[in-house]
């Protein structure tokens, strides 16, 4: 049994990138180096890990990394090739153009186009995409912020074509493939697929009524009046709208994989939702608007003018924005030029992507050429090394557990660069507008490299600490930290187990990161508890989710796009509202699952 003085140093790591975070305010890129190294002297002289093996177990980070930044690279410089081609700007109008009324707005904008951008690129992208869209069709700097951030969260789980599952999930549960293998019957892959789905469901259940949420927080606090009242007209659309979403959403978890669900349930949903209303269905008798903007209180409003449609950049996620050339490489994209843009035009390479990615998935022939075609062992004094369609180091520093790869070609991430170069012919776009999204793509993955490198390296040591051959501590810190929380909570850790999850996206900003810092935690403190670990790693999916309301970093980045920079304590407060109302709902959900539905589950 470990001792509490154990238990507190293996807790430093963690406690110090809270404190760093979310006290201090400190940027990752700063934080995690120094949580990291928490971890390195906590592996050194606690559980008495080498030098040689603490390095190998953040080398296992660093390629973990790749992985990630190989998929985000690409879903960026898809997204960006279509801003600068204007057919992301046609999306857009294809949405603005159903209704004038404010409360259609967001559902259309906030919820179904900010939910497809987290499907297709993830990583804090969507509201830094649709705030400044919602500001530019005359929204408060202030309510289009938290429209687009409460929109999207349903999305975030399987955000960036799967990346929080794939590699969030899948990667840190290898340590525990012999225990999946043996209690489950499936691979780390097959378990890491049904995580998927069970998250699925606890959005389903409980998500369908964000975009309700979402109007409700925008007429509430944004009204003339404070009055739930303008929602509630419109509750039917919404509600038709999240469960348009929700079906798609949660069959294509079950049947398909983590990569699609956020795609084909936006791309449905919101294809379902924009025939009903065009179709006079759920329209609103009267449109609802903004009291004049004269009376907005100063706090509403940024640097940036509302309603001004050209003046508004295209955002760069994570920044302050940028022009997005027209065809000619010269001039900002105006509606016009887009509007030439026919909206199956405009959504081709996205669907182009769909049809790639669920072809490489379902032939077992192509898949399995993608993932075993061409390989080539290297024998090294550090350990093996596979070079071909995938890149693999095994036995790092001779050390049997130390292993990671990347899989180059059966990631999302080859296939979106695919798409985003059929894309270049498809929209005629000149040699500078491919230069473009390509430099501002290769730019913004700088700064999440920093942080995912270290803060992946520092969760690899503490799951491997006591892999070391004579640890002078045998449980990993993760398990030690499972354990000792497991009990302490006893028989309701189902009800916390999406907070922690959602606690981990906000310190790190990252529902990605989050799921690779705690599944191992909340897989050891099921077993420990005789929980059915699905439900619990897959409540701490949706936790990851949820974290992201009032992750800093994505509230930092969507005020920055509309000119609002000073006020994100005001946002987090407000986002609160909506993340206590999931966090108790999947609380609930997970409770009635692990004890009185599904209480066998593996």
């Amino acid at each position: 049994m470990a001792s509490p003085v154990e238990i507190l140093l293996a807790a430093t790591p963690l406690v110090l990138t809270g404190v760093l975070l979310v006290g201090l305010l400190w940027p990752a890129t700063r934080a995690m180096p120094i949580a990291w190294l928490a971890a390195v002297l906590v592996g050194y002289l606690v559980w008495g890990n080498s030098v040689e093996y603490l390095v190998g177990a953040s080398l296992v980070g660093v390629i973990t990394a790749l992985e990630i930044l190989w998929i985000v690279f690409g879903a960026l410089v898809l997204l960006y090739t279509l801003m600068q081609a204007g057919a992301f700007d046609r999306i857009n109008e294809g949405f603005a153009a159903v209704s004038d009324d404010r409360r259609v707005q967001v559902v259309l904008l906030a919820f179904f186009l900010a939910t497809f951008i987290e499907g297709a690129a993830g990583f804090g992208t969507p509201a830094a995409v649709v705030a400044p869209l919602l500001l530019a069709l005359g929204f408060p700097a202030l309510a289009a912020v938290i429209a687009a951030l409460i929109g999207h969260v349903i999305a975030v789980t399987y955000g960036a074509v799967g990346t929080p599952i794939i590699v969030g999930i899948e990667s840190p549960l290898g340590t525990y493939s012999d225990v999946i293998a043996a209690g489950g019957g499936m691979s780390v892959a097959e378990y890491s697929m049904a995580v998927a789905a069970w998250a699925a469901t606890y959005h389903a259940l409980v998500g369908f009524a964000m975009p309700l949420f979402a109007v409700g927080m925008v007429v509430y606090f944004f009204g003339e009046e404070r009055s739930i009242k303008p929602a509630l007209e419109v509750a039917p659309l919404c509600l038709f709208a999240g469960l348009a979403f929700a079906v798609p959403y949660w069959a294509s978890a079950w049947y398909l994989t983590a990569e699609f669900p956020t795609l084909i349930g936006s791309m449905v949903g919101g294809a379902i939702t924009v025939a009903a209303l065009r179709a006079g269905y759920f329209l609103p008798e009267e449109e609802w608007e903004f009291p004049p903007q004269e009376e907005w209180p100063a706090h509403w409003v940024g640097t940036i003018e509302p309603g001004s449609v050209n003046e508004v950049d295209v955002p760069a996620v994570g920044g302050t924005g940028g022009d997005t050339p027209a065809a000619d490489g010269g001039t900002p994209t105006t509606s016009s030029a887009a509007s030439e843009l026919s909206l199956l035009r405009a959504w081709s390479p996205y669907v182009l992507l769909v049809a790639l990615l669920v072809i490489t998935r379902v032939s077992d022939g192509i898949s399995r050429f993608l993932t075993e075609g061409v390989l080539i062992p290297i024998e090294t004094g550090f350990g093996e090394f596979v070079v071909g369609v995938a890149f693999a180091w095994n036995g790092i520093f001779g050390y049997d557990g130390l292993e990671a790869s990347v899989g180059w070609l059966n990631v999302p991430g080859f296939w979106l660069l695919v798409s985003a170069l059929v894309a270049i012919p498809l929209f005629g776009m000149s040699g500078r507008q491919v230069k473009d999204a390509w430099l501002e793509a290769g730019e913004k993955i700088v700064s999440p490299f920093i942080a995912l490198v270290f803060v992946i390296a520092m969760v690899q040591v503490m799951i491997n600490a006591g892999s070391y051959p004579g640890a002078a501590v045998e449980e990993s810190m993760i398990e030690l930290l499972a354990v000792a929380t497991a009990t302490v909570t006893g028989a309701a850790y189902p009800a916390i187990a999406a907070l922690i999850g959602a606690l981990g996206a906000a310190m790190t900003g990252s529902n990605t990161v989050s799921n690779i810092t705690f599944s191992g935690f909340q897989f050891t403190a099921a077993q420990e508890l005789g929980l059915p670990t699905q439900i619990i790693v897959g409540a701490q999916a949706v936790g990851g989710a949820i974290g992201n309301l009032v992750a800093i970093h994505n509230v930092v980045a969507a005020l920055a796009t509309v000119g609002l920079v000073g006020q994100e304590g005001r946002v987090m407060r407000l986002n609160l509202i909506p993340l206590v109302y999931y966090a108790i709902g999947v609380g609930i959900v997970s409770m009635l699952f692990s004890y009185v539905l599904f209480p066998g589950l593996f």
